[in-house]
């Protein structure tokens, strides 16, 4: 590390980037406290990735300014580029070579002697997972072992910022695990972690605060506890025994709750947002809406009340602000 770090590891004000009309970052204020990780969450197009390289120094902002550990982007780029690493959607290694020879070769570059690039090189290998394939080419490797070794290439010299741009895209479940487990890793040796996703499970799991960005803008932000509070006080899970009956379910449901229904996947199940109305809380309304349920015949095989998950504040988020855009 270069030297300690007490104040925020990001600030941002009245961020902007455009190209031609179009403004993909959208005048953003963000402060990101130092050693945690977190998230910057919203969907393919929101600017996530033009706003990480803003802040990696490999884009120039059109407007407002950015800082990093106090450093400007623009004015000290190269005092920036001493404490940030950064690990793009795709990997970045070379596919001819070996995963040893890859981080031997980052390392030389870096200015490592042969010896502890060597080592170096070897220790992460152990640590991701990935000794065994230490010989192996690079385009032999899975998906999540690339993964594992572009964010090992990132960390060769301890970052005291590493930027992780969606590192999972395309990645199968178990590998989206070994890779989270990698984040807490490296947080756990003292660096801020910035992670862009699309993925509302993984900012979730991983994240202690989120920036919501929809359209270039941030949206809403805070932890994921106070996020979920702020969309509604309860969540309402419904899976009925017969799918014929979800369309009535469905519209029973927003009659009780006065909330937006929303169908899962498979051909059962129910959700919505509950809010205390008046003095009558969530548990109050869930168990009317169950007993009116029954009232018409319609059986419940499972039923659950608990807080949103990050995927209906998303959804409730982008659904206000289009809503007030209709309005303007």
């Amino acid at each position: 590390m270069s030297e300690p770090r007490g104040g925020p590891a990001i600030e941002t004000a009245g961020l902007v980037k455009t190209f031609g009309e179009k403004r993909a970052v959208d005048g953003i204020d963000l402060t990101v406290p130092s050693g945690m990780v977190y998230g910057v969450l919203g969907p393919n197009g929101a600017g996530k990735t033009t706003f990480v390289r803003m802040l990696a120094t490999l884009a120039r902002p059109d407007g407002g300014e950015a800082r990093v550990f106090g450093h400007d982007v623009v004015r000290e780029a190269d005092a920036v580029r001493s404490r940030v690493s950064l690990t793009g959607q795709y990997a970045s290694v070379d596919e001819d070579l070996t995963g040893r020879e890859n981080l031997v070769l980052l390392a030389r570059l870096l200015g490592h002697r042969k010896p502890e690039a060597a080592s170096r090189a070897d220790r992460l290998l152990d640590a991701f997972g990935l000794g065994e394939a230490a010989g192996k080419q690079a385009k032999a490797y899975s998906g999540g072992m690339r993964r594992r070794l572009d964010i090992a290439a990132s960390i060769l010299n301890t970052p005291d910022l590493l930027f992780l741009d969606e590192p999972t895209t395309g990645l199968d479940p178990r590998s989206r695990n070994q890779v989270w487990d990698i984040v807490r890793t490296v947080v756990g040796l003292g660096t801020t972690v910035l992670l862009t996703t699309q993925y509302l499970d993984e900012a979730d799991r991983l994240a202690g605060r989120i920036a919501v960005i929809d359209r270039g803008r941030v949206i809403a932000e805070g932890t994921p506890g106070e996020l979920k509070a702020s969309v509604g006080a309860g969540s309402v899970h419904v899976r009925l025994r017969d799918a014929a009956r979800r369309d009535e379910a469905r519209d029973l449901l927003a009659a009780v709750l006065d909330a937006q229904v929303q169908e899962a996947q498979d051909a059962v199940g129910l959700t919505a947002r509950v809010r205390a109305d008046g003095g009558t809380g969530p548990a109050e309304l869930a168990a009317r809406a169950l007993a009116e349920l029954a009232g018409r015949g319609i059986t419940v095989d499972d039923f659950a009340l608990g807080q949103p998950t990050l995927d209906e504040v998303f959804l409730a988020l982008t659904d206000d602000e289009q809503r007030q855009e209709a309005v303007i």
